[in-house]
């Protein structure tokens, strides 16, 4: 009667052993390059700053009361609506672009992906500096808008001769878009080549109209594509800083310009590392908290009582009630 629950002991402890020994190298790489430098980037935060610059020694919580800095403020609520703005304009395009890649030809849809990831072929720097041409007073699109107001300038006001397009918020979400579209593009169509298309089928046949089939039954059977889309583009949208650097001047400064002018030329370590911490703080908060949603309402959810609720004396009614004689009711 021992040997029976030893023997599944043992088979426990081996099974889990060789899941152990299949992810001990992603571990030890996430370790290494994410968790250590995480910890070595909290503990600066306690750490004084030195008068010739750096890390002073001993620990204080000074560099956090300097956090309280009355700028501040406006610069967090900037990175947070221009980053939930960008993810949302992201989403927006990509979900129709995602669904007509999907619907296309199979000949053509690796064409599509090829122009969609086409831009990764070119620097970032260089791309962003090509929208700051663009964007210049005397560049093509300024040109062409001002051209336009002289000719429809009781109808379009905003295209005055003394707007301009560079160095403010519009020119930093702008561009935050075109860079940040294609890793919302790519997840969305991933999940979109899986969708079975004969449910929209179905909705037109029973009278839905087509922009209700599209929210109502697409969108939701592109869940996982969607959650995808907004961690890949909300993530590295809150810690950017080259975008806002050349386009947005310093009147549209983001956390990451902040983190970058204490780090390298204030030589301030200890703040950058507390806004660092901050932004850190700010990215993890909400995956975490869907994580621990999410395994909250499957705690419990075993096996055993999976098997035992489809063995319940209802579950084999309700079962024989449908399948009676082998016909369903």
């Amino acid at each position: 009667m021992q040997s029976a629950p030893r023997t599944g002991l043992l088979r426990r402890i081996r099974h889990h052993g060789a899941e152990l020994l299949i992810t001990a190298p992603s571990m030890a790489w996430m370790t290494v390059f994410f968790v250590v430098p995480t910890v070595l980037v909290l503990l600066l935060a306690f750490r004084p700053t030195a008068l010739d610059g750096g890390v002073g020694r001993g620990w204080t919580l000074q560099t956090w009361r300097t956090i309280s800095n009355p700028n501040y403020p406006s610069i967090v609520w900037r990175t947070i609506w221009l980053s939930f703005a960008a993810t949302a304009l992201s989403i927006g395009i990509g979900l129709p672009c995602a669904f007509a890649m999907a619907r296309i030809k199979a000949q053509w849809r690796s064409t599509l992906v090829g122009l969609v990831i086409l831009p990764f072929w070119t620097s970032f720097l260089i791309r962003v500096f090509a929208w700051r041409l663009l964007l210049h007073p005397e560049g093509t699109i300024s040109v062409f808008l001002h051209r336009t107001w002289s000719v429809f300038g009781w109808q379009f006001r905003f295209l005055a001769p003394e707007t301009t397009l560079l160095y403010n918020s519009f020119a930093v979400l702008l561009v935050m878009v075109y860079t940040y579209l294609p890793f919302a593009i790519l997840p969305l169509y991933a999940a979109a080549e899986k969708f079975d298309f004969s449910l929209l089928e179905a909705a037109f046949d029973l009278g839905a109209r087509p922009w209700r089939v599209f929210w109502r039954i697409f969108v939701p059977g592109v869940r996982a594509g969607v959650v995808s889309a907004v961690m890949m583009v909300l993530i590295p949208a809150l810690g950017s800083y080259v975008v806002p650097d050349l386009v947005g001047g310093p009147n549209s400064e983001m956390v990451g310009n902040k983190i970058y002018q204490r780090a390298l030329p204030d030589r301030n370590l200890p703040h950058a590392s507390a806004l660092s911490a901050l932004l850190m703080l700010g990215v993890l908060l909400p995956p975490g908290l869907a994580w621990l949603a999410t395994r909250k309402r499957h705690l419990g959810a075993t096996d055993t009582d999976v098997v035992a609720a489809m063995n319940s004396p209802s579950a084999l009614g309700n079962s024989g009630g449908r399948r009676r004689n082998g016909v369903r009711a």
